[in-house]
């Protein structure tokens, strides 16, 4: 196994098991590694670190383990073993309600680089390391063992992932049409062949699930709907009205397939293929006499995925929140995300609350919202809480 040796003193984040080697604290590599070989970290010293798979970049080794262990299909097994325990372990594993969860959440599960998301009888793999690119059949494998007939097909997804790979999507084991799942007795379409992400977005499975009990004989907003998940979830619960918006033409094709699954010709749904911050001024500047939203959600994708974004994504995400508080009646409810990794929640919420003082409403804090249980965080990867939420009460 090839070497990589770290600079003098810079092994004290992986003695505290935080498991990335950023690229500055290498002070040199074996001469013929290259991109997605497993490798063994050193110290400067000389004594073992880790091992995990290399590759270019600013974040250089994501590491597999702290032991000095072969990575092949026992620890694949391993691995994915212990990911399905906990799926089991929250309830998610073999319900005849819920057949879409997340399965793999990389880091979460001590596998950095790979989701493996579950929809019904087909698994969608992605790779966002070309280390797990590369053994994506031995760990296909080792999947099937693991899910016992859970399972009979396996998509590989990583075309947007890994770009500069170009890896072909497809099918890798089997082969199926059949694309719908089940979320809490709900039915939808996924897209896995060309929808975002996996197909569909099951970290808001929770969060959807809180907004039914919000939505009776409200009129809902449903902005950047994408699949339209919030928005059934909404009809479920009794809402009055529901508007779905999404700048996306594919997105509102999906949403008005997965609300007539659930709900065929129910005319209490209206799907626009519109700009978020362009529908919202025109909703403000409606005809008089027109009712405004009383519960609107704001799920926009992510503002910054790096660091370097920061200040752009804050001033997005306070004037988005500041035209829905403009927006939303009183008594109204809004629910309001942030997905950027590098927006700390403290972050999100200054940027919501310069929005309500902006737009001079009085807000209360209800709910302090987070990824749900299967995209688990590991505890020395703090980088791994990305979903960030708020539902507040608007007077």
């Amino acid at each position: 196994m090839k070497q990589i040796h770290l600079k003098r003193g810079k092994e004290e984040s992986l003695l505290r098991f935080h498991p990335w080697v950023f690229s500055g604290a290498i002070h040199h590599t074996d001469a013929d590694i290259s991109e997605g070989d497993t490798v063994r970290v050193l110290s400067a010293s000389g004594e073992f670190i880790a091992v995990g798979h290399y590759q270019q970049g600013s974040i250089a080794v994501r590491v597999l383990s702290f032991e000095d262990t072969a990575i092949n299909d026992a620890l694949w097994h391993d691995r994915l073993g212990q990911a399905l325990q906990t799926r089991k372990a929250i309830g998610l594993v073999d319900s005849p309600q819920t057949t879409a969860y997340r399965l793999v959440h990389g880091e979460g599960d001590m596998l950095p680089g790979l989701i493996i998301d579950i929809y019904g009888q087909t698994a969608v793999m992605q790779a966002h390391s070309i280390g797990m690119h590369r053994q994506r059949q031995q760990i296909a494998q080792q999947l099937m063992e693991v899910m016992d007939g859970r399972i009979t097909h396996i998509y590989y997804k990583s075309e947007t992932t890994l770009p500069f790979m170009e890896p072909e999507n497809g099918f890798i084991i089997g082969g199926s049409d059949e694309n719908t799942a089940l979320e809490n007795g709900l039915r939808f379409y996924v897209d896995w062949q060309r929808g975002q992400k996996t197909g569909f977005f099951v970290d808001q499975r929770d969060n959807r699930s809180l907004l039914e009990h919000y939505a009776h004989g409200r009129r809902v907003l449903n902005m950047f709907c994408y699949t339209g998940g919030f928005s059934f979830y909404a009809m479920r619960g009794g809402a009055e009205l529901v508007h779905s918006v999404d700048s996306s033409a594919k997105a509102i094709e999906l949403t008005r397939r997965n609300v007539e699954l659930n709900f065929p010709g129910d005319p209490r749904h209206e799907a626009f293929c519109e700009d978020a911050f362009k529908f919202l001024d025109i909703a403000q500047n409606s005809e008089p006499g027109t009712k405004p939203y009383d519960l609107i959600i704001l799920d926009p994708p992510a503002f910054a995925k790096h660091r370097a974004a920061l200040h752009n994504a804050l001033k997005g995400y306070t004037r988005l929140n500041a035209k829905a508080f403009e927006r939303i009646a009183p008594g109204g409810i809004l629910f309001t995300f942030s997905c950027s990794q590098v927006v700390t929640k403290e972050h999100f919420r200054n940027a919501v609350f310069t929005a309500a003082a902006q737009a001079r409403r009085s807000v209360r804090i209800l709910h302090q919202l987070h990824q749900p249980a299967d995209h688990p965080i590991n505890i020395y990867h703090p980088e791994g809480e990305y979903l960030k939420g708020l539902v507040l009460y608007v007077e």
